[in-house]
């Protein structure tokens, strides 16, 4: 194991189309299954870390979520990509939905859910640790994990990197996309 991935779902990995609930609707954004194959080739660990307060808005079911993740999954395990992990945060404090109404840990930038999978998959102390995505809750959750963090250009990433400056909040490096982004992160894993 060289390291793990925290990565985003929706404008990271696929297309961001809003609440997501149509399985259909998964659309793979280019380079993203090609960045994954490398970065397992390389031996990173692969874990999705996604904010879904679609649920707890009452916009999607979760049958409806659970189909659009088996989607997820077999979208990109028809590209020859096998996640170590992927968890999902259904809360969100102002929900509309009583039994996902909380603040949580879970939920970005926190990291209830990450802590969660560094555990589970045994990951130690000592294991280089990257975050990915095209927010800015992304990389608020990589900064206190203490992992090296990319913002990329995808999804909400281009207007993120200017609200993320105005706050003072700056992921390591901003890059157009996946591709992009797996390839700094093998090249920063040789360069150490």
């Amino acid at each position: 194991m060289r390291g793990v991935v925290f990565l985003d779902r929706d404008g990271t990995l696929i297309e961001d189309s809003g609440y997501l609930r149509d399985p259909a609707a998964v659309r793979i954004l280019p380079g993203a299954a090609e960045a994954l194959r490398l970065l397992s080739r390389e031996g990173f660990l692969l874990a999705v870390v996604s904010n879904q307060a679609g649920l707890a808005k009452g916009i999607f079911t979760g049958a409806e979520m659970e189909a659009v993740h088996r989607r997820f999954v077999a979208a990109f395990g028809e590209e020859g990509v096998v996640f170590d992990a992927v968890e999902y945060c259904p809360h969100h404090p102002e929900a509309a939905v009583e039994a996902y109404r909380r603040t949580c840990e879970c939920r970005k930038p926190g990291t209830g859910l990450a802590d969660e999978i560094l555990l589970r998959l045994r990951v130690p102390d000592s294991c280089p640790r990257f975050v990915v995505g095209d927010k800015m809750s992304d990389v608020s959750m990589g900064i206190r994990l203490g992992a090296s963090t990319v913002l990329v250009g995808t999804g909400y990433g281009n207007a993120e990197k200017v609200s993320g400056e105005r706050a003072g909040i700056a992921p390591e490096i901003f890059l157009p996309g996946m591709r992009e982004a797996a390839g700094w992160i093998v090249a920063h894993r040789i360069g150490s």
